[in-house]
């Protein structure tokens, strides 16, 4: 990592050891927030096992953060080193949120708003800061209208990222790649 980087954007694709590469960037026994955004659902016993997998991973050291408010923890930020992992589960929190998967103007508006608001939260955090989010850009086009505007809204959002970020990697078969 250059010495300068500040902010970090770790993309990947499934199972590329994207979040697993990203908590390594940081030193395990200093003061750390992950931000962690899945959602427990009760029906999904195996999402349930993702996430208990990447909770036993993070040092104990480590506060934990469910939420969907990245922004808002963004500008609360501390002197800890800050961890979102991830992206793409945020992301379609929104959308569930907002209505967005209709693809209705009012509900993109409202979910622009709020990564418009992450964006600018990312672009002025002081303190140390890794992201994780999926790359989509690399795959077949989706052949549902949801997974075309996941994809492209995903896709809009890691590019916005990138441009705030100081440091940006890409991880193939558990290989990080440096973008910038």
């Amino acid at each position: 990592m250059p010495a300068a980087a500040r902010r970090t954007l770790v993309l990947g694709g499934a199972r590329s050891g994207k979040s697993a590469h990203a908590e390594g960037l940081l030193p395990a026994g200093a003061a750390m927030r992950y931000l962690a955004t899945g959602r427990r659902r009760p029906d999904d016993p195996e999402w349930s096992a993702r996430i208990d997998a990447h909770q036993a991973r993070r040092p104990a050291s480590w506060q934990t953060v469910e939420t969907g408010d990245l922004a808002g923890e963004l500008g609360r930020a501390t002197d800890a080193s800050v961890l979102v992992d991830d992206l793409a589960t945020w992301l379609t929190g929104v959308l569930d949120d907002t209505g967005g998967w209709d693809g209705g103007a009012a509900e993109l508006a409202v979910a622009g708003a709020q990564v418009d608001a992450l964006v600018r939260a990312v672009g002025g955090c002081s303190t140390r800061l890794v992201l994780v989010s999926a790359e989509v850009g690399l795959g077949v086009i989706p052949a549902t209208r949801a997974g075309r505007l996941f994809r492209d809204e995903l896709g809009a959002l890691n590019a916005r990222l990138a441009e705030v970020c100081d440091e940006v990697l890409l991880l193939v078969a558990g290989i990080p790649l440096r973008l910038r």
